[in-house]
């Protein structure tokens, strides 16, 4: 009724003229009242109202989607195409949300039917990652279990599986993209026989475009390595990213060559631990070696034949080379500095040394080797595992953690012994977990340690096999240069154990015969605990039931 008697009083006053109105007297639409300004069409207003509704639609349409659509008038139409033009210039500028929304539907309509592949969240923690190498081209079959690409996510670097049957028809991230926020697009796939040339023009926007990845949150990122989002630990990750309620500028890109994404760790060419330890002991640049494997791995005899390129020294006063080089920092790096950043100012530490004769413990650990006919190998670092889990089921307070829930702090006391193991890997520290170690034997503890070992270093662990662990162990026996170090604490855990190396000690005898001197194997430990959770005395009993149960390994297997 108001956009009638508006159309009637404009019609009336100024014919010929197309009038915008924005005000309460009328809806935001655009009356064309050329060749409508007829005393005796008055009757009709209505049903004009409505064809006019019809050809605004139509002409937003056009003036959105561009090319796509082509609007025909046919002879019976009153509005000409100069009025038509003005009608179209002005729906263009003017806004229109569900029309526009409408125009965009049609306009992906050019595309054949398609599936956009998101980055995924390969880790409970994880809202965005970095896009390795692509293990797909454009044209390949996909199929269920196929690696579609690496994603170096906050804790390690991924391949990306995918469950699908397809093939791709397009990438829309390419090696060496940065931050790209979990959600967003980076690939697309068709299904088997469509036509994969129809993409090539396909952009992100025509994907529905990308948000900016979250930003960082040091007090809540000191806590994802660890917990999973259902602990109900403050330090425990979000249940998913959320969306910005705007959409933030997009972030500043470091120029990529868009080759293999390298940590702080060279990892390119591939070549084996071999090959690199050889590399290192003979001073081999790796990155100047053009490797003769399979997929262009490094091999020992790459290294054995290797010659530097002739032209000798460099002349005196040349100029001299970089005086340093930045290397960014990975995900996974940002993630152990700011984990380990947090504990040490959130969580007061304290440290409890001790000597453990080791003695009594390598025989039995001889022993046992002897008897396994090859089915097992027991290290030291097996030993301790099981004697840490000991200790804490004799001492429950140091396999506790600190919590606040529902605005309640509490200390939550475990019941059983998770022991995280810490393990140096090539891009990084990782603690994967020994699950239920005060209840499983030795053999079972070396097979899961070899086991998690393993797939750390190679980045195939799974989150729930590095988050969580109730006490940490920090094994650096190995390095016969470290007699002693002290650790930081692995949040929300209460304690961990730093080893040093095996040292042998002379220790004075008394004997009938008078005073002999004995050798005897020891490891210098060291405990940080959380003074939140654990009081010193607390700790010092800890301590001591650990060397209790070391000196005496019989006790082990009880």
């Amino acid at each position: 009724g108001t956009s009638t008697h508006f159309l009637k009083r404009s019609c009336r006053q100024q014919p010929n003229k197309v009038f915008p109105t924005n005000s309460p007297s009328g809806p935001p639409f655009l009356f064309l009242c050329r060749s409508f300004a007829l005393p005796d069409c008055i009757a009709t207003c209505n049903t004009l109202c409505a064809a006019l509704l019809i050809a605004m639609a139509t002409s937003t349409l056009l003036a959105r989607s561009g090319s796509r659509l082509l609007l025909h008038t046919s002879p019976s139409s009153r509005i000409n195409r100069s009025a038509l033009q003005r009608l179209q210039n002005a729906a263009g500028s003017q806004p229109f949300p569900c029309l526009s929304v409408l125009g965009r539907y049609y306009a992906s309509k050019s595309f054949p039917p398609h599936t956009v592949i998101t980055m995924p969240a390969l880790s409970p923690t994880m809202t965005a990652g970095n896009i390795g190498t692509w293990q797909k081209k454009v044209g390949d079959t996909l199929g269920p279990g196929d690696v579609l690409v690496e994603i170096e996510t906050d804790k390690a670097q991924m391949d990306f599986e995918f469950q699908e049957e397809g093939v791709l028809a397009k990438i829309l991230k390419e090696s060496g993209e940065k931050d790209v926020a979990v959600g967003n697009p980076i690939a697309v796939m068709v299904e088997e026989g469509e036509d994969v040339s129809a993409f090539e023009s396909f952009t992100l926007e025509d994907a529905g475009g990308e948000k900016a990845p979250p930003k960082e949150q040091p007090k809540e990122e000191a806590s994802e390595a660890t917990e999973s989002p259902d602990s109900g630990s403050p330090t425990a990750p979000p249940g998913g990213a959320k969306e910005p309620k705007e959409s933030a500028p997009e972030p500043v890109e470091a120029d990529t060559s868009g080759e293999r994404l390298q940590s702080v760790l060279d990892r390119e060419p591939p070549l084996s631990p071999a090959a690199r330890k050889l590399a290192l002991e003979k001073g081999v640049p790796v990155k100047a070696i053009k490797g003769t494997g399979p997929g262009g791995r490094v091999t020992l005899a790459d290294i054995e034949k290797y010659k530097p390129a002739a032209g000798g020294a460099a002349p005196a006063g040349a100029a001299a080379g970089p005086a340093y080089e930045d290397i960014p920092a990975s995900s996974m790096r940002k993630t152990i500095a700011t984990r380990l950043r947090d504990s040490m100012n959130q969580n007061p530490h304290y440290f409890v040394s001790t000597t453990l004769s080791v003695t009594k413990l390598l025989k039995l650990r001889e022993a046992l080797n002897a008897a396994s006919d090859g089915k097992y190998k027991l290290s030291v670092n097996d030993f301790l595992i099981k004697a840490c889990a000991v200790a804490c089921k004799k001492v429950p307070a140091v396999n506790s953690s600190w919590r606040e829930i529902d605005g309640q702090t509490i200390i939550r006391q475990h019941n059983t012994v998770d022991v995280s193991v810490a393990v140096a890997t090539p891009v990084g520290l990782m603690t994967p977990i020994v699950k239920n170690a005060d209840s499983v034997g030795l053999q079972s503890i070396s097979a899961s340690v070899k086991d998690l070992g393993k797939r750390a270093r190679d980045g195939k662990l799974k989150p729930e096999e590095y988050q969580g662990g109730t006490f940490t162990i920090s094994n650096m026996g190995m390095n016969p240069a470290i007699e002693r170090f002290t650790a930081v604490i692995n949040p929300p855990q209460a304690a961990i154990l730093a080893v040093g190396t095996t040292r042998k000690v002379p220790i004075p005898v008394e004997t009938e015969e008078g005073t002999i001197t004995e050798w005897d194997d020891q490891i210098i430990v060291t405990g940080s605990f959380d003074h939140k959770v654990v009081d010193g005395a607390v700790g010092g009993e800890w301590i001591r039931e650990l060397k209790k149960v070391v000196e005496n390994p019989l006790e082990m297997m009880l």
